[in-house]
């Protein structure tokens, strides 16, 4: 089958938007002969494909992703930022509403923590948010038990090290104080394992609640816990630079109306 390449997108393109690959490892596996198309396997990564086609990617089957979509969801306390398990924990994939396509976070908040969580069904928008070289802030505001000064806070805003891991500086206010509780609102480029609670532990204040309250550009706004939101095409086109249209059968509509969670029905 002769194949367009004024249509469609370039096959490394559609892998790592389903999520297998980024696009430099999709097209060494291409390369490899890791891949067929329409039965045939392929060695160059000069081939534009549609939803047409059929991909595999040794041997199995891929779907072709929809137009590049990115939600925005309040996450609860108690709930792990992964699609299983192994202690059995609620994650939260188990609330979100049931009409939700397949998804994957961006970064992860802990299973204490709760707010702003990016959703999207792209696994190069996923890859692209995640490397500390997109250098997006992260706000979030953070109660800690103490009766923290400027001095206190310093050795985080001038970088630390914890445990033999470097912290970068981070952006601390001092917001309030509530009696034997601290309100803080700080600001990351990166997003290390438990890097606030750790920093906080290390001069000596104890995290008791952590709120991501932004991410880059997208906010957490009004959102109630356990409710998500769409960001509008354009928003998404502009902050990101997809240079792609909405195709006309998921015709953007904005910020999508605030879906409450519905607890999907496990088969027993």
């Amino acid at each position: 089958m002769e194949h367009d390449l004024s249509k469609g997108e370039r096959i490394a393109k559609v892998i790592a938007r389903a999520g297998i690959a980024s696009r430099r490892d999709a097209e060494r596996m291409i390369e490899a002969s890791r891949v067929s198309v329409n039965g045939k396997l392929i060695t160059s990564p000069a081939l534009n494909v549609t939803p047409k086609d059929r991909i595999k990617v040794d041997g199995q089957d891929i779907a072709l992703p929809d137009s590049e979509r990115l939600w925005l969801f309040h996450k609860p306390l108690g709930l792990v930022s992964t699609s299983r398990d192994e202690q059995g924990r609620k994650t939260i994939f188990d609330v979100l509403p049931e009409d939700m396509p397949r998804v994957m976070n961006i970064g992860r908040l802990d299973m204490n923590s709760e707010g702003l969580l990016l959703l999207t069904n792209d696994g190069a928008i996923k890859r692209k948010l995640e490397l500390p070289s997109t250098g997006w802030l992260r706000r979030y505001r953070v109660r800690v038990k103490g009766m923290p000064d400027d001095a206190m806070l310093a050795p985080l805003r001038k970088g630390l090290r914890v445990d033999d891991e470097d912290f970068r500086p981070m952006e601390v206010t001092l917001d309030r104080q509530q009696g034997a509780n601290a309100w803080l609102t700080i600001g990351l480029r990166e997003g290390k394992n438990r890097e606030i609670r750790r920093a906080m532990e290390h001069i000596g204040l104890m995290v008791n609640r952590l709120i991501r309250v932004s991410y880059g550009p997208f906010q957490l706004g009004n959102l109630k816990p356990g409710e998500v939101e769409e960001v509008r095409r354009k928003v998404l086109r502009d902050q990101l630079g997809l240079d792609s249209p909405a195709p006309k059968s998921a015709k953007s509509t904005g910020l999508s109306k605030k879906p409450q969670i519905k607890r999907r029905q496990r088969n027993r």
